[in-house]
């Protein structure tokens, strides 16, 4: 039992771990990040397999957190998916380091290491290993500058940006 108890701890505690290298925006303001965000690349997953349009929007929960709505077309099944979920800051409520959950009581890293904090137009997101990336964005296309920067600073995170989906977002 014990042993149990001693994994479902370590197993936990993972959930809100981060790539050494990403380190969470500070000065995070969560009221300027809540709404519609596109989905312009990503690594790809399995519950994001062969969607385009994919967004996320955000709103704040009556208790603090965060709610989240997936949603992207599935081309094979002609429908749209939509995953709802919830987030909770992990540490001080002024860095982009939330914990996110679209099943139960399971949790998983969400990190912003990299914002427009000027206008909150682009982020760039972690999740809890770098197996976990995406780059958000407020429009559904960014210039060809902006989707450089963030190979770039992926890459130098140690994420295989070979492997990026670029998001068709031409609905």
């Amino acid at each position: 039992m014990k042993k149990l108890i001693a994994l479902c701890c370590l197993l936990l505690v993972g959930c809100t771990s981060l790539p050494e290298q990403v380190k969470p925006v500070e000065n995070f303001e969560l009221d300027r990040y809540l709404g519609k965000w596109f989905e312009i690349a990503r690594l790809d997953h399995r519950f994001e397999r062969g969607l385009s349009n994919v967004s996320a929007e955000y709103s704040l929960r009556s208790d603090g957190g965060v709610s989240v709505l997936n949603r992207g077309y599935s081309e094979k099944k002609q429908k749209w998916q939509d995953a709802q979920g919830k987030a909770y800051f992990v540490d001080a409520k002024d860095e982009g380091f939330l914990k996110v959950s679209f099943f139960g009581p399971f949790y998983g890293s969400y990190a912003v290491f990299e914002l427009d904090q000027e206008n909150y137009q682009y982020a760039f997101v972690s999740g809890p290993d770098l197996d976990y990336l995406w780059f958000l964005s407020r429009t559904p296309t960014v210039q060809p500058a902006l989707m450089e920067r963030f190979i770039a600073a992926a890459a130098q995170r140690g994420f295989n940006t070979d492997n990026l989906i670029f998001v068709d977002q031409s609905e």
